[in-house]
């Protein structure tokens, strides 16, 4: 796997010596929504008294699956606009996870509940193929570097490849219970971890295989780094391990007070792959150095929020870090937590800068290329875009009639697109007055 040097990525950013420490950090501007929408409870009592089974029967005259929404906001069965422009509606079941083909962004995958995934076309909905054989629910599923491969893999382990352009299956793997999968940057490579705390990695379609090793329980998420040759992995026990893809061994193990108190959640790494955050579910968002292995930076729940000091088991019991990401053209880090708190921090400063309530637990946020925007995705079926750099909400869209599960988000940030325990997934047209 050819890729360019580590040596030269670092050296695009400061050196980690310059991070300076505060111990007490300054919350500058609290925004909340006022009024929010309503918390899940209201929601659920509410879709008790909606009859899904007319709807399905009006959807099923459309044999692609797809609907077209119209312009203007149409008002749905939970008695609120219709944002999206395309909504896919072949599933069955819930739909857990959104990926784009990144060559073009006009093709989707998505997998979900129901054992099924699909491929189809942003612009209408038309489905192209469906990725058939799954038996169980498909949580993951991804386009490789170049658009020409898709990979879906279920809850059971078992792990499919197609060739996008034939629509035909050129690969399978029956590997332990899935935890997470994902491409190499460049290559076609395919790695994924399991329960049984093996991080695996295969060519496509040859089949030849690599595992690395973890401890004796699963590798709850990774991350293969920009430069293609490491890879990060957390796992249940609160370890990280940066392995090297190429020789098979850890670089570095962070354990005890250096890994979590809890499983991990996230990981994410900036974009010279320099420093890595990851997430628990002990609350604490931890930044590493990618080159030393050393943490030199940790994000804790009592700076993001004054909140009543609780024991240590009910606070992980009550909330936990669910998605985190570096912005790509300042220092700046964001961090999304169960309770709905969004925190900006200013990695320069290890200081936080802004924290964004939202009215119920963050699922996912992507930070806009190029930008400082990020995008929340949380359990009230709503999408958020924030000024990171104001803290200031931009816009919401809006349309799903239960929990946003996963989204996705194209790289000139013109389209979001979301799946749904509602059934659906769903494209919006993203139009911000400050372009």
């Amino acid at each position: 796997m050819e890729s360019e040097s580590e040596s030269g990525a670092a050296a695009d950013t400061p050196p980690l010596e310059t991070l300076s420490f505060h111990g007490d950090e300054e919350i500058i501007e609290v925004v909340e929504l006022d009024p929010g929408p309503p918390d899940p409870d209201d929601l659920a009592q509410e879709m008790e008294d909606v009859d899904f089974e007319e709807e399905e029967e009006e959807e099923e005259g459309n044999d692609e699956g797809w609907v077209l929404e119209p312009q203007e906001g149409v008002v749905g069965s939970m008695e609120g606009p219709d944002d999206s422009e395309v909504t896919f509606a072949l599933h069955s079941a819930s739909v857990f996870c959104v990926s784009l083909d990144p060559k073009t962004n006009t093709l989707a995958v998505t997998g979900g509940e129901d054992d099924k995934a699909f491929v189809w076309r942003l612009s209408d909905g038309e489905l192209l193929f469906e990725c058939a054989g799954h038996k169980d629910s498909v949580t993951c599923a991804g386009f490789s570097h170049d658009s020409t491969l898709v990979a879906t893999g279920d809850m059971s382990g078992l792990l499919k490849v197609w060739q996008v352009e034939t629509k035909e299956e050129v690969w399978s793997f029956e590997a332990g219970d899935l935890e997470w999968m994902e491409w190499h940057p460049r290559a076609p490579v395919l790695l994924a971890g399991t329960a049984d705390g093996n991080t695996w990695m295969w060519k496509v379609p040859n089949g030849d295989c690599k595992t690395f090793q973890g401890p004796n329980c699963p590798a709850t998420c990774g991350r293969v780094l920009p430069d293609g040759k490491r890879a990060v992995v957390g796992y249940e026990d609160g370890t990280i391990r940066i392995w090297d893809l190429k020789q098979g061994n850890p670089i570095h193990v962070l354990k005890g007070t250096e890994g979590h108190q809890g499983p991990l959640t996230c990981v994410a790494t900036n974009q010279d792959g320099s420093l890595i955050l990851t997430g628990s579910v002990d609350c604490q968002a931890k930044l590493v150095s990618a080159t030393t292995g050393k943490v030199v930076g940790v994000f804790r729940p009592e700076t993001v929020a004054s909140q009543p000091s609780l024991g240590e088991g009910e606070e992980s019991e009550s909330n936990s870090v669910e998605s985190l990401g570096f912005c790509s053209v300042m220092p700046l880090a964001a961090v999304g937590y169960l309770d709905g708190t969004l925190a900006i921090y200013d990695l320069s400063t290890q200081t936080l800068r802004h924290q964004c309530q939202h009215q119920s637990g963050i699922v996912q946020l992507l930070w806009e290329a190029g930008t400082a925007v990020v995008y929340t995705c949380s359990l009230d079926g709503v999408v958020r875009l924030w000024d990171a750099r104001t803290g200031r909400l931009l816009t919401d869209y809006r349309g799903h009639t239960a929990e946003i599960l996963d989204f996705a988000l194209s790289k000139d940030a013109s389209l979001v697109v979301t799946t749904s325990g509602d059934h659906k997934a769903k494209v919006f047209c993203v139009q911000r007055p400050d372009r």
